[in-house]
């Protein structure tokens, strides 16, 4: 059913979390692999959960859906991004007993114009070696550490024993 995983849940640890099914987002990359490299970063809306802070599109996943569908619906309501505008390379999940959210990753493959909804104060395309300066959402701002080693050159993300740059 279409939306049937809207609402809030309690998972094994007691938090409260947005998504009966679990709940899964798109961090989208433009440029991955050079100096140049983005990642597409949502500021949420005030009255969103954890609002006014950044993270990437996404929300609760369907009874239907596995996380890569959800995450690309997701960014579809809230970028205006089709699915044909990028290729998935590799998820993270977030398991918290009960619940879980995904973070699906993925390279931009056509230009694309983003549409702001009413989720989303802002869309923006940020460096990636400037994520950790904005007011992330915490459960982003757990896994970005993560997920930056995933989609940074090796000798970006200090993976080669040299000194961050």
């Amino acid at each position: 059913m279409e939306h049937d995983g809207n609402g809030w849940v309690r998972c094994a640890r007691g938090h409260e979390h947005w998504g009966r099914h679990g709940a899964a987002g798109l961090l989208l990359i433009a440029d991955r692999g050079t100096d140049e490299a983005t990642v597409l970063l949502q500021h949420r809306a005030a009255w969103t959960s954890s609002g006014d802070t950044w993270g990437v599109p996404g929300g609760a996943g369907d009874s239907h859906e596995d996380a890569v569908h959800a995450a690309l619906r997701e960014t579809w309501e809230e970028t205006g991004i089709a699915p044909a505008a990028v290729h998935v390379f590799d998820t993270l999940v977030d398991d918290h007993g009960g619940w879980s959210y995904t973070t699906v990753m993925a390279d931009l493959v056509s230009r694309v114009h983003l549409v702001t909804q009413e989720e989303s104060l802002e869309l923006r395309w940020v460096a990636l070696t400037s994520v950790d300066a904005l007011r992330l959402h915490p459960g982003f701002a757990r896994t970005w550490p993560q997920l930056r080693v995933r989609v940074l050159p090796p000798v970006q993300s200090g993976l080669d024993g040299s000194p961050l740059s």
